[in-house]
């Protein structure tokens, strides 16, 4: 009888170590879970908010190709048809060749620009950690309308045009989410009496979900250090996306006509409430 009591206390106790030690292991796998960061989704469902590039990235191996409409000036009616007599176009691709890095390129009716651009993640948003998304952007365009004829001693250099961005978002929900852009723009061939050689903007975008596939975007771009003669005006734009299964459908409306950073954001020639406003989308499909 002795013997039999004696192991049942031990299986007894056997059991509760048991158990103890199988509470001890799960707290600490809840604990290492608890330790992972949960990375939030894109504040923006574009690559663009509307003028300006969004936070969002190409996942690796994706391939976005982009076409762009900016039509005329809406204001002067019948006379250019709304604006369909003398329309602007961007076609472009953009590839992602990680999911923290993506290379562009596209082609701009506007002065004939080709424009090279990269993309490139510093910091992801995250739940219950990281406040903000981070990117760095850069543009650089090549002008290929200017000619010899107008310029005899026009060098290669003469042609470019260099932004530098970075872009810092934070989405406060599933239907708001807002950007922080500063950017520096630096052009080699300019207009000194309406232009400056280095500019710097401060710009902000941001998106209101409406429905479950339509956001209405906002976007100003203020330049800081614009010479008192300019003409041009600060970039502002206001856009509606349009989710479906395969490609991302934005329509704009903005002061500048033209789509090429360096322009969006110094030579918006535009004025709203006045003339000058100029009707357009984006459209990308993504490629897997």
């Amino acid at each position: 009888m002795k013997i039999k009591n004696l192991a049942t206390a031990i299986l007894i106790f056997g059991f509760f170590s048991f158990a103890t030690a199988q509470d001890d292991l799960l707290n600490q796998l809840d604990t290492i879970k608890s330790t992972e960061k949960e990375i939030e989704t894109s504040a923006f469902k574009g690559l663009q908010i509307c003028n300006m590039q969004s936070t969002k990235m190409p996942v690796k191996g994706e391939l976005y190709i982009l076409i762009s409409h900016r039509f005329g000036d809406l204001t002067q009616g019948l006379d250019n048809f709304f604006g369909l007599d003398n329309a602007y176009a961007r076609l472009g691709a953009v590839y992602g060749p990680t999911n923290w890095l993506s290379f562009g390129f596209s082609r701009h009716t506007y002065k004939k620009v080709y424009e090279l651009a990269v993309k490139y993640k510093f910091a992801n948003q995250e739940i219950n950690g990281f406040p903000v998304a981070i990117v760095g952007f850069n543009t650089l365009d090549i002008n290929s309308v200017l000619k010899t004829d107008n310029y005899p001693d026009l060098k290669f250099n003469n042609r470019l045009g260099f932004t530098t961005q970075l872009l810092i978002s934070r989405k406060f929900s599933d239907k708001f989410s807002l950007q922080l852009t500063p950017i520096y723009v630096h052009k080699n061939l300019y207009d000194p009496l309406t232009e400056s050689k280095d500019k710097f903007v401060i710009a902000s975008g941001g998106r209101m979900k409406v429905s479950k596939r339509m956001s209405v975007n906002l976007e100003y771009a203020a330049q800081i250090n614009a010479p008192l003669g300019t003409t041009y005006h600060n970039a502002a734009t206001i856009g509606l996306d349009i989710e479906t299964g395969g490609h991302v459908f934005q329509m704009v409306f903005s002061n500048s006509q033209a789509m090429n950073d360096v322009a969006v954001f110094t030579n918006a020639t535009g004025k709203w409430g006045g003339s000058g406003i100029y009707f357009g989308f984006n459209l990308y499909r993504v490629f897997n």
